[in-house]
């Protein structure tokens, strides 16, 4: 969308006024449409999502004598967690210092960091307590490893490439195996429950039948609710996340109220596969784990020519925002569609035990990185900005709390560290659960309908599951690892003119309207955040603005003030 304050260009020696207090706006639908609530459910904390970060509040909240209810719209187990390739930031390797973390944090995007790197240590205590299986070396201590943006060898993993697979069995065996929560799979995130003040006092939450379809609406009234609800890679229509990954937490909590901030900032891995296996349908591509890269594989063009040497210190480990948009670039110059990983000098033995992941998915395409270098290109992957919240999940509005990659906690700034993301989850997930053992709200009626506060109406709306391709595939083209303003302009135009208040056209709504409801929302923030930041800083990057500008050091904040279905965005300081 335009701004509401003209463009004006800048010079790098400085810009003619603060940016501070710019403002744009963007359409989303007022609340889903659905049927009436039939029945209802009352809880002590509500968790959405059943990945690491949900888990690992559940998990903290054990013995607590507090009602916890988990809800997943799949199976548990079906989140981004399992696909987790890199693994967890910590401390402990024999040359490395939490002031080297917290620098190298900073470096790839700023971030108050240092509360994360000093629980690190502790929180994958817990999980090793819990019986997770990290890879060690032959004398069975801790095996470090190294990925992009990193100056010391202190990543760990499990299973060579599987580790986010063992934190979610560990985690998922420590909560459903004690019955510390009830578990409702199949069950979708409608909308939240407001009071009058604004505090989430609850849920409705949507029971799917197999084929998707809404079985029954639930009323769900919960002393605390927070969201786990994983990412939004679904939005583009090349991502490595999961079909799950939608943005059901973020757009709930846009519709609700909730400051959301950093939207434009979406981390692209720079080696999902560009080869797909035989029948492969859907915008999930296997990623090409950055721990390849660490062990020494290198990126070439078409050509076979390196293009990394001298674009940047750490070269082909350079952060993952710098090597996707150099990938981009050489796929924009050369036309090929993608780039190579060549890892043939490394060796099978290496590969075979590194990464036995990354081999089969690419062995299913036809690509064998034994013998051939790896087709691969930027896919959407991380979500650095979501929900406003501080580093024990408290949020904008009372009652409401945020942890995981739905959350914006400031840790990875405009560009996300490699492996601190399941760490992040983890830290504030345990954070979170002892807040909620010692401080959680009191009850509030869940009556009032939802989105009825702050003066909003109860209006309903629907963007139809037939619009999702053309959306996602807008998303890739015009807000994707280059971004180009008018691009971006005429692709808000387009958002705009899908918005529809009314029910559905036909039928009773189901999964698949709502999901693509909910990807035209955090589309619709996205784009308007992308076209207010006039710069390029992390990983948001502006064909018409090649760097960044120290005028842009502010968050750009959305936030619904009162006018249904339309969110404003403001720059702040």
């Amino acid at each position: 969308m335009p701004t509401t304050v003209p463009v004006q260009r800048f010079g790098r020696s400085g810009r003619v006024r603060p940016v501070v207090g710019r403002t744009a706006s963007a359409p989303v639908v007022a609340r889903l449409a659905a049927p009436a609530a039939t029945a209802s459910l009352e809880t002590d904390v509500l968790v959405v999502g059943t990945g690491i970060a949900g888990l690992a509040v559940a998990h903290g909240l054990a013995g607590s004598g507090l009602r916890v209810d988990l809800v997943t719209k799949a199976s548990v187990g079906e989140g981004s967690t399992p696909w987790a390739q890199g693994g967890i930031a910590t401390g402990g390797a024999p040359d490395d210092a939490p002031a080297l973390h917290v620098a190298d944090t900073l470096a790839a995007g700023e971030a108050a960091v240092t509360a994360l790197v000093a629980e690190a240590p502790v929180a994958v205590g817990a999980l090793l307590a819990a019986g997770a299986r990290f890879d060690t070396d032959a004398d069975g201590a801790l095996a470090w490893t190294r990925e992009g943006g990193h100056s010391r060898s202190r990543i760990i993993h499990a299973g060579g490439d599987a580790t986010g697979l063992e934190v979610q069995r560990t985690l998922q065996s420590a909560v459903l195996g004690t019955g510390a929560a009830r578990v409702h799979e199949r069950t979708f995130l409608l909308d939240l429950l407001t009071a009058d003040d604004g505090t989430v006092v609850g849920a409705l939450l949507a029971r799917l039948g197999a084929d998707g379809g809404c079985r029954e609406v639930v009323r769900v009234g919960a002393r605390a609710v927070v969201l786990a609800s994983g990412g939004h890679g679904q939005v583009f229509d090349s991502t490595t996340n999961p079909a799950v990954a939608t943005g059901d937490g973020l757009a709930a909590a846009v519709r609700a109220g909730a400051a959301v901030a950093d939207a434009e900032f979406v981390q692209f891995h720079p080696t999902a596969l560009a080869a797909r296996r035989p029948g492969q349908t859907g915008a999930q591509r296997p990623l090409v784990s950055e721990a390849v890269r660490g062990e020494g594989a290198v990126l070439l063009d078409a050509d076979g020519t390196r293009f990394m040497t001298g674009r940047h210190p750490l070269a082909d480990l350079a952060p993952r925002d710098v090597v996707a948009a150099a990938i981009g670039e050489r796929i924009a110059a050369t036309g090929a569609g993608h780039v190579l990983l060549d890892a043939r000098h490394l060796g099978a033995a290496l590969l075979e035990r590194r990464f036995p992941t990354v081999l089969a998915s690419c062995r299913a395409a036809g690509v064998d990185p034994v013998t051939e270098p790896v087709p691969v290109l930027p896919a959407a992957h991380y979500a650095c900005g979501g929900v406003v919240a501080d580093l024990s999940g408290r949020t904008s509005l009372a009652g409401l709390f945020a942890v995981g990659e739905v959350a914006r906690t400031g840790v990875h700034g405009a560009n996300r560290l490699a492996s601190n993301s399941l760490l992040e989850a983890l830290v504030v997930g345990r954070r979170l659960a002892a807040q909620l053992r010692t401080d959680l709200p009191p009850r509030r009626s869940a009556d009032a309908p939802a989105a009825a506060a702050a003066g909003r109406t109860p209006s309903a709306g629907l963007v139809t599951a037939g619009a999702r391709a053309a959306l996602t595939a807008g998303m890739s083209r015009d807000a994707g690892v280059l971004r180009d303003p008018a691009a971006l302009a005429s692709r808000a135009g387009l958002l705009a003119d899908l918005v529809r208040p009314t029910a559905t056209a036909g039928g009773v709504p189901g999964l698949a309207d709502w999901e693509t409801t909910n990807l035209h929302a955090v589309a619709s923030v996205l784009v308007a955040a992308a076209l207010l930041r006039e710069e390029s800083r992390g990983c948001h990057r502006r064909t018409d603005v090649t760097d960044p500008d120290d005028a842009w050091r502010h968050p750009v904040v959305a936030h619904e003030p009162g006018t249904p279905g339309t969110i404003h965005l403001e720059v702040r300081p």
